[in-house]
């Protein structure tokens, strides 16, 4: 991303934090996909690394930076958003760091092992169910 010629002007220049309950991801089993639900064990919000830009027209869009799954997000998926750990909050988003390799350096993803997931309701494929609460509940 830090090179990539569409984004690397946004990583340097527009780095923003997306917070963040979980996320969804879907296991093939058994020919169908089973939706389960990724979080901190101890339930606290993730601070994903993101990166803004303005879209045509002037409105404001934004995208989650992935990396290679690990722990038990690896059980799941090849990938998983970039979780950052504390320490690595405020210097993400240092508007005086520009550098890809500085802005690297400070992006320090969360401990892997804070992460779990467990199997939810298939009604989570279906966007009028995006308010209901209990969609995160153990299937």
């Amino acid at each position: 991303m830090a090179t990539s010629n569409y984004f690397k002007g946004a990583f340097a220049h527009h780095r923003c934090l997306i917070p963040a309950d979980g996320w969804y991801e879907w296991l093939p089993v058994d020919g169908k996909k089973q939706p389960h639900f990724l979080c901190r064990e101890d339930r606290e919000p993730l601070w994903l690394a993101g990166i803004w830009a303005e879209r045509a027209g002037g409105t404001p869009g934004c995208a989650i930076i992935t990396e290679p799954a690990r722990g038990a997000a690896k059980e799941i998926h090849t990938r998983m958003p970039l979780a950052l750990d504390a320490e690595s909050l405020e210097p993400w988003l240092d508007p005086h760091l520009t550098d890809r390799e500085t802005i690297r350096n400070v992006g320090h993803h969360l401990d892997a092992e804070l992460i779990t997931h467990w199997p939810v309701s298939t009604r989570v494929n279906r966007p009028g169910n995006d308010e209901d609460a209990a969609l995160i509940n153990p299937a």
